[in-house]
């Protein structure tokens, strides 16, 4: 069996330490702490009031108004991540039958579940889904996003592993 090799040539981030690689990784070596107050939504009725969310984030500075209604905000940070890599690799210049998608993530577009779940029960008449709810939320969205935005038509899909996806989805691309 001969040996093969798997390299990593570059990355995209949007996370708590930064919305950009040089802004991570110059936080991550500063070691400043991702956690601060939670700012997503009112969490004065929980007893942990600080979590790890994306800063400074701004969708205007990625999406078209129009667009964004697409795209539940896990998918946002996966186009921008996605788009940072491809930008630094040059690989959208490549024989894009040969490229494909292997996105991982511990679970899909909760913030789409939520609020659709939210409008279910206001009760307020027919109860009604949005036509976007499921395309919305399905963790292999993005990974679908990504391969149409660059036109890249190798193997497509998600992983859902919990906390262990990221390996999984490495191991995948390494097979």
């Amino acid at each position: 069996m001969t040996e093969r090799r798997v390299v990593v040539t570059v990355i995209g981030a949007i996370n708590p330490l930064g919305n950009n690689i040089e802004e991570y990784f110059s936080n991550l070596e500063k070691g400043v702490s991702g956690a601060a107050p939670i700012t997503h939504f009112d969490a004065e009725k929980f007893k942990t009031k600080f979590a790890c969310e994306v800063k400074n984030y701004d969708s205007n500075l990625y999406f078209d108004r129009k667009e964004v209604r697409k795209y539940d905000l896990f998918t946002q940070y996966a186009l921008i991540a996605a788009t940072q890599a491809v930008e630094y690799s040059a690989l959208d210049k490549e024989d894009l039958e040969q490229i494909g998608v292997i996105w991982s993530s511990g679970i899909g577009g909760l913030k789409t579940f939520f609020d659709e779940c939210l409008g279910y029960a206001a009760g307020d008449g027919p109860p009604r889904f949005s036509p976007f709810f499921i395309p919305r939320m399905i963790a292999d969205i993005a990974a679908g996003y990504i391969s149409i935005k660059y036109g890249f038509m190798g193997p497509n899909y998600c992983i859902v592993s919990a906390c262990a996806s990221s390996n999984h989805g490495m191991i995948d691309a390494f097979n």
